[in-house]
């Protein structure tokens, strides 16, 4: 039987710079391996800005935000977790027991229709968001993942989906390519390239360089110890570097074609960033006389999250230092649209 009882509240996006907090029948406990979740730490995803400034369009009304590090209040016998815990939450629904799951696809769970999150209306569904007072969690056995001791909520708070999807663009290539050269082409999805970077370096890569015309999110990555520079496409930037391994996070065909131009012979260019616009070229010539691979995807978040969280808790990874502002829920809706790379909001 559910502990939780009654009504809570969320904060419901309406459009582009439109939302509004309305009350809801809190989640409850339903079968053994349901959890119920209180939000303890909400970080603003690179796309959730988009969003609520209107570049990426999606209509509403949907329970806003997927990246959240909670507190277990209620779960079932065989939840895996009990009252109190601290947990990371997956912003991608998955169950851990269909083949692709077992494969470490989780970003496309069979038991769940396509694209299905938190916090998006991508799947046709509304799963809820993490702005809440509560979260339900099915199949919290295999969703939750335990926070480190010693990590606060607020450092974790973007381990979920931005940390990950940084993580994934050098940690498996670093694998097969220890102490290769990192290229980090920044911009539209500012936070992701930044944890690219850190992760790089805290992964042993070689020379990790940082590129971006943002002079903040530059100086963010020098902190977790990137080598940085302008990109400065716009003014006709040519690559006078090769590496082997590269992520490209500034969402553009110039970018994109910068990035391909920048590897080296066999190396592997992971795209990260949503390409709004309807067609992107890409130079394919070039890539395959170098051997390229050409990655680009939606993060397997859970697949991922233990080997984030494991390296944040390690102190080689510092998340701390891409966070520029700490808000309240009750600011949220406000504090939204901040063009900075990571907004956290505490309840």
């Amino acid at each position: 039987m559910s502990l939780v009882v009654g009504t809570m509240k969320q904060l419901v996006f309406l459009g582009p710079e439109r939302f509004e907090w309305q009350e809801a029948a809190a989640p409850r406990v339903a079968t053994a391996t349901d959890a119920t979740v209180r939000p303890l730490a909400v970080a603003r995803c690179d796309l959730d800005l988009y969003l609520a400034n209107g570049v990426a369009k999606y209509k509403g009304p949907f329970v806003f935000g997927h990246e959240m590090v909670g507190e277990v209040v209620d779960a079932g016998s065989a939840a895996g977790v009990s009252p109190g815990d601290r947990v990371v939450v997956p912003f991608q629904l998955s169950c851990g027991r269909c083949d692709n799951c077992k494969r470490g696809w989780t970003n496309s769970c069979s038991a769940y229709p396509a694209f299905a999150a938190y916090g998006l209306p991508t799947s046709g569904t509304d799963f809820g968001g993490a702005l809440s007072d509560l979260v339900h969690v099915p199949f919290a056995d295999h969703m939750l993942v335990r926070l480190p001791h010693g990590v606060e909520p607020i450092t974790a708070a973007s381990a979920c989906d931005n940390i990950a999807d940084g993580w994934r663009g050098v940690a498996t290539q670093l694998k097969a390519m220890p102490g290769a050269n990192v290229l980090i082409v920044g911009g539209l999805a500012q936070s992701v390239g930044i944890y690219a970077a850190g992760a790089a370096v805290a992964l042993g890569a070689g020379r990790v360089l940082y590129l971006d015309d943002n002079t903040g999110n530059r100086k963010r990555a020098a902190l977790l110890g990137a080598d940085v520079a302008p990109l400065a496409l716009n003014e006709g930037r040519k690559p006078i570097e090769q590496f082997e391994i590269i992520v490209e996070a500034a969402g553009t065909a110039d970018a994109l074609g910068f990035a391909v131009k920048s590897c080296a012979a066999n190396g592997v260019v992971t795209s990260v960033s949503m390409h709004f616009a309807a067609t992107t070229p890409v130079p394919l010539t070039q890539a395959y006389l170098k051997g390229m691979t050409l990655h680009t995807s939606r993060v397997h978040s859970s697949a991922v999250l233990p080997d984030v969280l494991g390296c944040i808790a390690c102190g080689k990874l510092h998340p701390e230092y891409v966070t520029h502002r700490v808000v309240s829920f009750a600011e949220a809706a406000d504090a939204m649209t901040d063009p900075g790379p990571k907004v956290i909001f505490t309840p």
